[in-house]
Order: structure tokens, then sequence, then C-alpha cells
């Protein structure tokens, strides 16, 4: 998941993408804290080649490692979230998100166009199925959406991310080795046959805060994983995990 934090790309930004431009709005959203060790085991998990914590935050440049301590995380996920209803909604293939204002579509082409030309029997995956950043391209919010059995063996598809562990077990899946733990979070979603559940983390590595949100459904893991500088955080912090929390699997 490194690359959600990856910085300002070298190419010009795509218009926006949205294949469906209708008005999707959560319903009840309630927030569960869970106690959690504040710094994370220096284990690496796996998936195939590339793990999706590697694909969030790893950025293109090498950067110290800071020893700082983590900040007490706050009595509720809700108190650090801004209301994003004015923000503009982009629809993606089965999930929608909130876009912070000024961010820019930047999408490669050939993320567009991945799934549409077949190598051998297999279509070539998308990096990314939606990606936005900053002016300046320090602050990224992207989505990435994997098949749950690459994350966790199994013969039954999952239906919520549960079936991938509680929060805690689930973490190693979303969380890299070494990196430092501010929160994690249970969100409850109501949605018409009951309830859908999302995991919250937000961590620190290489300099750079993720806020990641992730949801199961249909045997799909839908990651979204807003980034940006420490040194950003504190001023635009809320923004970024806001956009990161509006995630809706639809």
């Amino acid at each position: 998941m490194a690359i959600l934090l990856s910085h300002s790309p070298s190419h010009s930004p795509h218009p926006p993408h949205n294949p469906n431009p209708s008005t999707h709005q959560r319903s009840t959203l309630s927030s569960v804290d869970h106690t959690f060790p504040k710094t994370f085991s220096k284990r690496h998990f796996l998936l195939k080649s590339t793990s999706l914590s590697t694909l969030l935050i790893i950025p293109n440049y090498p950067v110290p490692h800071s020893s700082a301590e983590p900040s007490p995380p706050p009595n509720s996920i809700l108190s650090g979230i801004a209301n994003t209803k004015s923000w503009s909604q982009f629809y993606g293939n089965g999930f929608a998100i909130r876009v912070p204002p000024q961010f820019e579509d930047i999408m490669e082409p050939e993320d567009y166009s991945a799934g549409l030309s077949l190598y051998g029997d297999k279509a070539k995956p998308k990096t990314f199925a939606a990606r936005f950043a900053s002016p300046d391209g320090s602050e990224v919010l992207s989505v990435v959406i994997r098949p749950s059995n690459q994350l966790k063996i199994t013969f039954l598809e999952a239906k919520d991310i549960t079936d991938l562990g509680s929060l805690k077990e689930a973490a190693k899946l979303f969380v890299p080795g070494g990196a430092t733990l501010f929160s994690a979070r249970t969100i409850k979603i109501k949605e018409e046959e009951g309830y859908r559940t999302y995991y919250f983390y937000e961590f620190g590595k290489y300099e750079q805060r993720v806020a990641l949100v992730a949801a199961v459904n249909s045997g799909k893991a839908f990651i979204a994983g807003a980034t940006a500088p420490e040194s950003k955080w504190d001023d635009d912090g809320v923004r970024l995990r806001s956009a990161a929390v509006s995630l809706s699997v639809l």
C-alpha cells in the first residue's frame, strides 16, 4: 500500500472520471473503540509479491524513520471527522468516496484501461481504483480493490471484513511492520439488510501519516487510504481522515 503515500506525480492530472453521477449517502455511523498496542511489531506480511501496506505507505524517496512517541488516540473517531457532504463524490466500481476540495484526479491512463486487455486468460489488475492528490501532490487519496482471498487464504467468499478477522487480527493485513499505530476503530454502517463493518486504522511510517479504511463485499476488499507528510497532519489531518472514512461500499 505504499503507492498511496507516494509524492507528486510527474504527469499532468487527468479530468475526474466518474461512472455514476447519482448521489449515495450513508445512513447511520457508530464508532466502537478498541484497545490496541501503540507500536506494531516489525513483522512483514506479504500478499503475493506486494503487500497492500507497502502499496499504500512507502514514499518514492528514502526518509529517516521517526522515533517520536505516538499521540494518544482520540476518545472517538467522530471527534476528528469533518462533514464531507459538500465535497464532490466519486463513484467507482462498487464503491463511492468523497474527494477533498481542490484535489485532482491523478489516475494513470493504464489504470483506466486495465482489465480491458486480456493477458492470457487473466485481465491485468488495476493498481488503483481511484487516486486523487492535492495541488502540490504531497497529500494523496487512493482506493485499492483486491480479492479478499489474496489477503487471507480461504475457500469461502468473504462477505464482511470481519471474515478476515477481528480489528486487531486484520491489522497485520493493512498496517505495515514497524509502523506506529495511533488509532484503530470499528465503524458500523446501517444498510438495508443490516450493518456493514468497516475497519479504520491511523498509523505513521517513513515520516508519513496514513488514515486507512477497509471493507469487504462479495469477496472483494475495498481499501481507502489518505496520506500526507507528518509535518502537514496537524493542519490537514482532519480532512484527510474524513476523506478515508467517507468510503462507502455499494
